[in-house]
């Protein structure tokens, strides 16, 4: 029986495919799925659960509940002093994941270019394939702090490219931008008039500067679609619960096809977020605390045994060069894994630039992470 043949023709999340290998092993500590270790709040919880108790079961509106939407753009506006409107200009997800795809293909025409910084999350490249449209990587390096230049977007861009697809801070590496280099990055956008589809769900976790909104600048919110979770800050993974906002035109296509899709977010789920953006922010500092002590830690010792590590500046990843020990990442990731029983994702997962890295999530307790740190130095020193 046939299947698509641009399906056929995807390659498997680089993720999945190895974390398949780690499922039935024992002893095992797996420090590569991007999953925060904390519990979602007890307050996010409960309300959760009440809301099922008072018979919270049904549909909702295809945008979302009006009261989450309220609450969003109420919450963008005291944090960052963006202005959206909760009507018009703003759709509740079934995470980033889906917002992202829907904005994909609400925004492309068969054959149009995306510019895509790389290292990159895995799944950037096949939402745009699967839309029609045509990834061009970016590649960036540990030199330039794994970062994006205006320069690189200028000179990428043909007639034939449509759109910026950027993520910060970043997942694999860590990086993120401050205020200065995206209004650089603005600038470009602006000339070539290009859409910019920004990931942002891991704002919060920002360690080293106060994380700015792509589409707050002078000039970006009608350009930007401004993608953004529950999952990362609040610890919410499970609840599979995102959102989009950007110009009305774009949302509204973007809402067409989810109407067709998903329908709607789940009703508990949008419940939750409610309460999370009401009260769950002293419960996400708590959070970035710990991740930034995990951070320091991970560095410091990737570093005394010798895997050169530059500091991330968000999210809860490190990405180390294993280049000087003359394998693979995937021949690296495998051989620690069987010798010394410590999952980290191959950096071929991200793309091919990032080949010669390792992705460490630190979204683990500090007792696995040191136990991880004792196994990994005594894998190199054999």
């Amino acid at each position: 029986m046939d299947i698509s043949k641009k399906v056929e023709q995807l390659k498997p999340s680089g993720i999945r495919v190895f974390f398949d290998l780690v499922l039935n092993m024992k002893d095992i500590i797996s420090l590569g799925v991007g999953e925060p270790d904390f519990v979602t709040p007890w307050r996010v919880r409960e309300k959760a659960i009440f809301s099922i108790e008072q018979g919270y079961t049904s549909y909702t509106s295809n945008k979302g509940m009006a009261d989450l939407r309220k609450s969003i753009v109420y919450f963008l506006n005291k944090r960052y002093g963006l202005k959206y409107d909760f009507e018009d200009e703003t759709l509740i997800t079934v995470g980033v994941s889906e917002g992202l795809d829907l904005a994909v293909r609400a925004i492309l025409n068969p054959g149009e270019k995306v510019l895509i910084p790389e290292p990159c999350y895995v799944s950037y490249g096949a939402v745009v394939e699967l839309a029609g449209g045509k990834p061009i990587f970016l590649k960036t390096s540990v030199k330039d702090g794994f970062k994006l230049t205006a320069k690189q977007i200028e000179k990428a861009c043909t007639k034939d490219t449509k759109a910026l697809l950027i993520n910060y801070p970043c997942n694999p590496t860590g990086a993120s931008y401050t205020k200065k280099e995206l209004q650089g990055i603005a600038r470009v956008v602006k000339k070539k008039n290009l859409i910019v589809i920004s990931d942002e769900v891991y704002d919060e976790l920002t360690y080293d500067f106060q994380h700015t909104p792509l589409s707050s600048l002078q000039g970006m919110k009608n350009r930007v679609i401004y993608l953004n979770g529950f999952s990362k800050a609040y610890a919410m993974t499970g609840f599979r619960l995102g959102w989009a906002s950007g110009p009305a035109k774009i949302i509204a296509a973007m809402t067409k096809i989810h109407q067709y899709t998903i329908l709607c977010a789940p009703i508990t789920s949008q419940i939750a977020g409610i309460e999370a953006l009401r009260s769950g922010l002293s419960d996400v500092l708590e959070m970035k605390k710990e991740y930034m002590r995990r951070r320091r830690f991970v560095v410091s010792r990737l570093n005394e045994m010798g895997l050169d590590c530059h500091m991330p500046q968000g999210a809860f990843y490190v990405f180390p060069s294993i280049k000087r020990f003359n394998k693979s990442s995937l021949d690296f990731a495998n051989d620690l894994l069987k010798k010394k029983s410590v999952a980290l994702v191959p950096g071929v997962a991200f793309g091919d630039s990032a080949e010669g890295h390792v992705r460490i999530s630190y979204a683990s307790s500090y007792e696995n992470l040191k136990e991880a740190m004792f196994r990994i130095e005594q894998y190199l020193r054999k």
